[in-house]
């Protein structure tokens, strides 16, 4: 064997042990988090029903919800978990934290102002977001978001801190944050709540964004990064290219933020009833969207960060593995959503006033949206990418292309396919993004992934059929009970996805698919990413 590519070999091993291991702390703690959050929804609708004044809540809501999307854990992730990672790899732990908290101070100051700026506009915000709210409700609006602004705040200062946890290695206690704050809301409301007083609900998510932030910031301090505010030196050439780059992605984000709008504008000229069950499979894809693909994309942004810019052939091998390892894992959910949409769809929300109409059509755009979901899978790991490069206007670029397509794709396919047309056309989008990604990703390597060789294509494809097969054949042998009761039509569903995920494992594992070296080596020892030996 040749000198030197055995050990290269098990450094990328090791490499990708590490991310698949960060993913998946990050997928359970998500996965609590998701839980939580749906308990959350239940009790609110419980208690508040569907009011002028919890409508009010929900445009406050949207609003600092939107700011931290776009801010903290967007332009701040972009942009600061990448030097970050670079800078303790090369000169330490020390000179990072330093870095850290010369950010921390900027944020503070940055966001203070920020929130300063949202209370005093909040009622033109609200004249924006809503411009059908009048009288009282835009005034009750008006003063909830007034409330929330000191949300961004509280959020911005938890990104940090999660930025600096992940990009050392910590990724369980930054996927947990959401939870505790989702459990804490819950607390307050419980605690609280009396006769419909709406004011408990931003009570609570003020409570709940506290507790998020003061969980990471206190982990951060015990594992030696103690996030205290230092003055800024202008002069660090780190510092600077951090604040380079800010703006770039925020603008990105902003324009990212056009899409979700797209379909309930286009909707909007279809029959009644569409953007609700276009919401509705939008919920339901969410979930593996957040078990699976954000917690992805959070693992790789900073192992991608530490690599030499001129290490152009240790970063395409890593990004090709990271893409492989997201399709393995996403592909078969989508799979499993598209055939087994209408069960998903009629276990979840047919009751009540939600008909058959209702029920075809989001099991419908559910299969549509689900489609996609490898294709955005691999669009946000390759957004991760161009960020890792340093890359913004690429990055741009790539979100331009997405709102372009989608909105001209769903302008013409509902014309024909109606609401279909419409979820179609945001699929289409994300893959072909993922596509013209990957393609400025390899031209600012010169080299290309390699994604699809042979023998991989064919290991993967085949578990991924015969898995759609046997799903197929379960279905026609056993249909879906959807006359019998909840109990029951829980079984089938379970029995279908546990059966279909068991097949999919013997599969992959008789074809020795590679990705499972990585997760057994996730479960192993630490491996130092420089020599692939344990530390």
């Amino acid at each position: 064997m040749v000198d030197g590519i055995a050990p290269e070999r098990e450094r990328q091993g090791a490499g990708m042990s590490r991310m698949v291991g960060s993913a998946l702390r990050m997928m359970l703690g998500t996965l609590a988090s998701r839980v939580l959050g749906l308990l959350r929804e239940i009790l609110t609708a419980s208690f508040f029903g569907a009011t002028r004044s919890l409508d009010a809540f929900y445009v406050a809501y949207t609003l600092a919800n939107l700011s931290r999307q776009l801010l903290a854990e967007g332009a701040l992730s972009a942009s600061f978990v990448p030097a970050f990672a670079r800078v303790h790899k090369r000169d330490g732990a020390d000179a990072a934290l330093r870095l850290a908290r010369q950010v921390m101070t900027i944020l503070t100051v940055a966001c203070s102002l920020v929130v300063l700026a949202g209370m005093l506009v909040s009622p033109l915000l609200v004249r924006l977001i809503a411009p059908g709210f009048t009288g009282e409700q835009a005034v009750l609006a008006g003063a909830i978001t007034r409330v929330l602004f000191p949300f961004l705040l509280l959020v911005s200062v938890g990104a940090l801190a999660m930025g600096v946890l992940n990009s050392i290695g910590s990724f369980f206690v930054p996927a947990i944050a959401p939870a505790a704050s989702n459990l804490a809301f819950i607390i307050i409301l419980l605690a609280f709540w009396e006769g419909g007083a709406i004011w408990v609900l931003p009570a609570a998510v003020l409570t709940g964004g506290a507790c998020s932030m003061a969980i990471q910031w206190a982990w951060a301090g015990k594992m030696g990064m103690c996030l205290i505010p230092a003055r800024p030196d202008l002069a660090n050439r780190d510092l600077r290219e951090t604040l380079a780059l800010f703006l770039p992605y925020a603008a990105g984000l902003s324009l990212n933020q056009i899409n979700p709008v797209i379909s309930r504008v286009l909707g909007s000229f279809l029959e009644g009833g569409v953007i609700s069950v276009l919401n509705y499979a939008d919920r339901i894809i969410q979930l593996p969207l957040g078990l699976f693909v954000i917690a992805i994309s959070q693992a790789v942004l900073p192992m991608l960060s530490r690599f030499d810019p001129d290490d152009r052939e240790g970063f395409r091998i890593f990004m090709r593995d990271a893409l492989r390892f997201n399709l393995f894992i996403v592909t078969p959910a989508a799979i499993g959503l598209v055939m087994a949409s209408r069960p998903i769809v009629h276990l979840l929300l047919v009751r009540g006033a939600f008909g058959e109409w209702a029920w075809e059509a989001a099991s419908g755009a559910l299969a549509c949206y689900a489609a996609g979901l490898p294709g955005t899978a691999c669009n946000t790991v390759l957004m991760r990418a161009l960020y890792a490069r340093r890359m913004p206007k690429a990055a741009m670029l790539v979100t331009l292309f997405t709102v372009c397509a989608n909105l001209t794709l769903g302008a013409v396919l509902m014309r024909f396919i109606s609401y279909r047309g419409l979820a179609i056309g945001t699929s289409c989008a994300f893959t072909g993004a993922a596509f013209l990604g990957g393609w400025l990703v390899s031209r600012s390597l010169g080299v290309k992934f390699g994604l699809f060789d042979i023998r991989w294509a064919a290991r993967f494809s085949s578990s991924c059929l015969l898995m759609a097969g046997s799903i197929a054949l379960a279905q026609s042998a056993v249909p879906y009970p959807d006359g019998a009761a909840f109990f029951l039509r829980f079984c089938w569903l379970f029995a279908l996805v546990l059966g279909a995920a068991l097949i999919y494992t013997g599969l992959t594992v008789l074809f020795r698919c590679p990705e499972w070296a990585w997760v057994k080596g996730a479960f192993g020892k630490k491996r130092d990413l420089k020599t692939g030996v344990p530390e």
